[in-house]
């Protein structure tokens, strides 16, 4: 009889095949004493299980760097950097001559307090990375016990669908190189790396899929819907039938994307339109450029300095955003400056005193920027730099308004002087940019237009701020809705202040990047995109099959609803007829 088990879909595509149930027992922490005089011992021991987790990595990494790009390699490069981080090695150290006690003890312990530095965070990807933390303690404990590595070598996984109650980063990309067709996890989130992975590496992939590993046994036929997040155990061949010919056409729609790489993003009725990419460090230009040989949109800054969990010094910034230019190949680079505050944070930051009560709303982004200048103008020198040595735009995050935005222009100038002085190379007439995500910033557009070589809508935050809620937060996140028409009016009137003063408009939160708002975006006037990579292809794929003039008037009217149901209504039988007329 077949099961139906559902799931959080994260990397679409249909898999069939058998089941391989991947167990791994986890080692239970007991807690006991360790004397004075065994002390030094009883480090070692911990010393030596971190040189073994770290050589499984190095071994993992090495078995299948052939075929593997960096920039998924990276996964295991930071858990490798997490092994030598001081906050494991000398905060367990510490733990066991402050309590004597065992090594198992005293990583838990250490590992609990790094959990709940990340489960305070609000941002939900950095949350995820408590994730990391708790697969590197995972695999260290696991050498403390001389735990063996259960994943088989060999055929034995060609084909198969991996049922799991998590995977780490290394085990995904193990599994990925002996070919498996899917897998499906009983933990896991739509952020977490597991998820990230898989879509980078293009395996069908479920997870969240509670009691997956009760329901299913080694052996059973398996059919996995990564874009429904479903799981079929023991089809019959009704399902068999229709979802190998759904498995075809999925195969087909993948070639013909790929068929567009590097074509030109023009509508049918010949308007030219941008389209670039969202990265968050350099190596995630490979991956862009794996789809398309485009520029980048949304350069995140900020991840360098809470990787380096600290404000970089000015020659590591500028090397940085060197090596991400030079991987462009010549396309733009568009970086935004640092946004930190809130969510996102390094220790020193931490260090200094308690969050804010309400960090979303305190000091973030280009406030807290301004408010430590000193720290700020490393940089801006860095930007400068980079920009004499290709195309290099400049994007200032979170302004609220115009005396704010002269604040920033001035210590720009100020920075381009000092440049100048000490016969630094720099472009002196790099363009500068703002990112919209605050409702006053868009109601000034026309005002920051007029001082501004382009502005940039960020969905995300601007949907959140307008709607006062957390995106995140389970309580209020029904309520998160991109067609709100409040949402929709300050978007147009960014891009119709951006239009007025003939400046670029682009537009580079999630909302770009879902394809069900594409055409919508389009029929209301917007010119310049940036995606996220594994959906460059489809956005580029409805660009090129629309035709803008047709859109216009017919989103206007949709326009004029006064709910946001209505709009989605009326949007989704739009994007339906539209989709039917290029069909064939």
């Amino acid at each position: 009889m077949s099961i139906l088990i559902n799931g959080i879909g994260v990397s679409t595509g249909i898999a069939i095949g058998e089941a391989y149930v991947y167990s791994r027992e986890h080692q239970e922490v007991h807690e006991y004493n360790v004397p004075v005089s065994q002390q030094k011992k009883e480090i070692q021991r911990f010393k030596a299980a971190l040189a073994k987790a770290g050589s499984q990595l190095h071994k993992i990494k090495n078995k299948i760097a052939v075929d593997t790009p960096a920039d998924i390699l990276a996964f295991i490069d930071t858990h490798l950097l997490m092994l030598e981080d001081p906050t494991f090695d000398e905060g367990t150290v510490a733990n066991i001559k402050k309590l004597s006690c065992n090594a198992e003890w005293a990583l838990y312990l250490q590992s609990q307090r790094l959990v709940k530095v990340f489960d305070e965070m609000e941002d939900a990807y950095l949350r995820t990375r408590k994730d990391d933390v708790l697969h590197v303690v995972r695999r260290i404990q696991d050498c403390l016990a001389d735990a063996p590595d259960h994943i088989p070598d060999g055929q034995q996984l060609k084909g198969r669908i991996i049922i799991a109650d998590d995977l780490t980063p290394a085990d995904t990309l193990m599994l990925q190189h002996q070919k498996i067709a899917g897998f499906v996890t009983e933990f896991g989130g739509q952020l977490s790396h597991t998820a990230i992975l898989s879509k980078n590496i293009g395996i069908p992939a479920i997870v969240g899929a509670h009691f997956a590993r009760q329901l299913i046994k080694t052996g059973e036929i398996l059919i996995i819907d990564g874009l429904q997040g479903m799981v079929i155990n023991s089809p019959d061949k009704h399902s068999l039938k229709h979802y190998r010919a759904l498995q075809k056409e999925e195969i087909a729609r993948k070639s013909l994307l790929h068929n567009l790489r590097d074509a030109p993003v023009v509508s049918t009725d010949g308007k030219v339109i941008t389209l670039h990419g969202n990265i968050d460090r350099p190596e995630d230009i490979r991956t862009l450029r794996s789809f398309d040989n485009t520029g980048v949109g949304l350069y995140r800054t900020e991840m360098l300095f809470i990787e380096k969990n600290t404000w970089p010094d000015e020659e590591t910034q500028f090397k940085t955003y060197k090596r991400a230019l030079f991987r462009l190949k010549g396309e733009l680079l568009t970086i935004r400056t640092i946004d930190l505050g809130a969510d996102k944070e390094t220790q020193d930051s931490v260090d200094q005193g308690p969050m804010a009560h309400n960090p979303a709303m305190g000091l973030r982004a280009i406030r807290r920027c301004m408010k430590e200048p000193e720290s700020f103008v490393p940089q801006l020198r860095a930007i400068l730099r980079v920009a004499a040595l290709g195309p290099v735009r400049m994007m200032i995050p979170m302004l609220t308004n115009i005396e704010e935005l002269q604040q920033v222009l001035n210590l720009i100038a100020r920075v381009k002087r000092q440049l100048r002085t000490q016969n630094i190379q720099f472009d002196k007439n790099i363009k500068v940019g703002a990112m919209i995500e605050v409702p006053a910033a868009a109601l000034s557009a026309d005002a920051f237009a007029k001082q501004l070589d382009f502005l940039s809508i960020g969905t995300n935050d601007l949907i959140q701020y307008t709607l006062a809620l957390d995106r995140i937060d389970d309580e209020v996140s029904y309520l998160y809705n991109p067609l709100n028409p409040a949402v929709l009016q300050l978007i147009q009137m960014t891009i119709n202040a951006g239009k007025k003063a003939r400046i670029p408009v682009s537009l580079c939160g999630e909302m770009a990047s879902n394809p069900q708002y594409t055409r919508l975006l389009l029929g209301m006037g917007l010119e310049y995109f940036s995606v996220q990579a594994n959906t460059l292809l489809e956005i580029k794929h409805i660009i090129n099959h629309s035709k803008i003039s047709r859109l216009r008037p017919k989103i206007k009217q949709i326009l004029e609803y006064s709910s946001a149901h209505e709009i989605e209504i009326q949007l989704n039988q739009l994007n339906q007829r539209e989709a039917e007329k290029y069909s064939h």
